[in-house]
């Protein structure tokens, strides 16, 4: 039987450089198909901000925090909230994920050049009890180089694998079947779209040129999940979170359209967990966006006053920056599906982050001179182009006028000074001193008794409508779509699994296609900085297997 290589890997993201590159380790023969042009190579992870999630690294050490493997698995656990009967191997996963975090993770990435900023985030604190959502620690490393600079070891692996004969690059390759001969996957089918000019993030043409058939041992999914396709997000849209929004931002583009898992599926893939999902709250249009809807996630400090769109403060725990889908779940049940950060500009200028590569030029560009130069900003320049140009941003001296244009910037008079004037007025009468029992006060104090913190995230306790520290600011938050949490049902070697529980002879899954592992490995929510992280674990054991299975 002729074969046109070992292994087809379908879909050149993160994930499916990884497996490419540990395929072409391993001396097979490989061909990477994606949709996209060649210049998109790396996904979604490009727009990263290239957050990974690590257990007691050096980095946590010399900022004094105390990690480990204990503490992040009780907290993984806790977090995933794992309940259903599929979660048998996604539960697996996540055991051998916080392993690998605490263990080769980091001198396995740093061995091929990649390098991190000192400084460790602390995202998603939780604010429930210790067996909880949420990071005990910070645990959030940021790459220096961002998102693109985690690609960059990739894509040149398998760049040397091209010079070597060992890889095939096929872009404007469209998969549309997999099928099996004597019972294995080996045939991948599709159409060949046209050239495609398009710079990386936009549309490109869907218009086919012609069609292929390509045969291999083994296949192995990367294609990534759903958050560019919006019809499938609200078919797929838990019960528990609400009625889907009605207006929601992409935070990735429009070639995320979830497809390939539907061909998986009809191919005898078990693709489970296809209600848990995970988008941002905190999303703002993008001025100057890339592609349809583009949306950009504000990373908050903790200082924020967070009201929903009526004026009404969101309820403890949700705090920016402590329960991503917990906040969801509030927001839906509001009946609206937009809320409000009402802060001035002291605090914007200390505590406002944006998620993305191209908001981060000083980090993408490996610049520390750049990063010194930010850190001297009153208001970062990135945080400062989106207070001048965006939609979603009001900035007036005077609190009457800034309620007026919060209503002008949603076109309905759902606020009332009265009632946002209120909210202020109580939290500034709480940070008069050390003493409050307001929760979010509480968590910024002890935000600031981390190092990281308080250098560089969040302001010193004021009051919102202290002149000094003025304008004040008002900030439109929409739902802004990103990631799949359900996927292709995995073992530990990556091997897709049938409805029965048996694998799938010939195909193989990882990254977010695979739910990040095992279908669903971050099961209800996730800790942040373990996206990436997943693509690379999940991508690695594929390409390890399957070399292993071809040799």
């Amino acid at each position: 039987m002729t074969y046109d290589a070992d292994v087809i890997v379908i879909g050149a993201g993160l994930a499916g450089l990884v497996a490419t590159a540990e395929l072409v380790d391993a001396g097979r023969k490989v061909i990477l198909l994606d949709q996209e042009p060649e210049r998109s190579i790396g996904g979604q992870a490009h727009w990263s901000f290239g957050g990974l999630f690590f257990v007691n690294s050096p980095e946590q050490r010399r900022m004094r925090i105390k990690d480990s493997h204990a503490l992040a698995l009780q907290d993984w656990l806790g977090t995933a909230g794992f309940d259903r009967e599929e979660d048998a191997w996604p539960r697996r996963w996540a055991e051998a994920y916080v392993d690998f975090a605490a263990g080769e993770k980091r001198s396995w990435l740093h061995a091929q050049g990649v390098r991190f900023f000192p400084v460790v985030g602390w995202a998603e604190r939780g604010g429930y009890d210790a067996n909880g959502h949420g990071n005990s620690v910070p645990r959030f490393h940021i790459t220096w180089g961002t998102g693109p600079g985690l690609v960059e070891p990739f894509e040149r692996r398998v760049r040397a694998g091209v010079a070597r004969g060992l890889v095939r690059l096929a872009f404007r390759h469209r998969v549309t079947g997999l099928s099996a001969t004597a019972g294995a996957v080996d045939t991948v089918t599709g159409e060949i779209l046209e050239p495609s000019d398009a710079v990386r993030g936009t549309a490109s043409s869907r218009e086919a040129t012609g069609t292929f058939t390509l045969r291999a041992q083994a296949v192995i999914v990367t294609s990534g999940g759903i958050g560019g396709n919006h019809d499938l997000v609200r078919a797929q849209w838990p019960a528990r979170l609400g009625t889907p929004p009605q207006r929601m931002l992409s935070g990735v583009p429009a070639h995320v359209d979830g497809l390939m898992l539907g061909i998986a599926e009809r191919a005898g893939a078990s693709h489970i967990n296809k209600d848990r999902m995970w988008h941002y709250t905190e999303g703002i249009q993008n001025w100057d966006p890339i592609w349809a809807r583009h949306g950009i996630r504000i990373l908050p400090g903790p200082s924020p006053l967070w009201l929903d769109a009526t004026g009404k403060r969101l309820p403890v725990p949700l705090f920016p920056g402590f329960d991503t889908l917990g906040t969801l779940d509030h927001i839906m049940r509001t009946g609206h599906d937009h809320t409000w950060f009402v802060l001035n500009e002291r605090i914007i200028g200390k505590e406002f982050a944006l998620s993305g590569s191209e908001q981060n030029p000083d980090l993408t560009g490996k610049s520390v001179r750049d990063v010194f130069t930010r850190a001297r900003q009153a208001v970062p320049a990135p945080v400062r182009a989106f207070m001048d140009n965006g939609a979603d941003f009001v900035v007036e001296r005077d609190l009457s006028a800034l309620v007026r244009g919060m209503n002008a910037v949603t076109k309905e008079d759902l606020l009332d000074e009265a009632t946002v004037r209120g909210e202020i007025v109580a939290r500034d009468r709480e940070i008069a001193n050390p003493f409050t029992k307001d929760l979010q006060v509480t968590a910024i104090h002890g935000a600031r008794r981390y190092l990281g913190d308080k250098l560089i995230r969040t302001a010193a306790p004021h009051r919102i409508l202290d002149p000094g520290a003025g304008p004040l600011i008002a900030v439109r938050l929409s739902i802004l779509t990103r990631k799949s949490l359900g996927g292709l049902e995995t073992d530990l070697s990556s091997r897709v699994l049938t409805a029965s529980g048996e694998p799938l002879p010939g195909v193989y899954a990882a990254g977010e296609a695979a739910g990040f592992g095992g279908g669903g490995v971050h099961g209800y929510r996730a800790l942040e900085g373990t996206f990436l992280g997943g693509c690379i674990f999940s991508g690695r054991a594929a390409g390890r297997a399957a070399a292993r299975a071809v040799g």
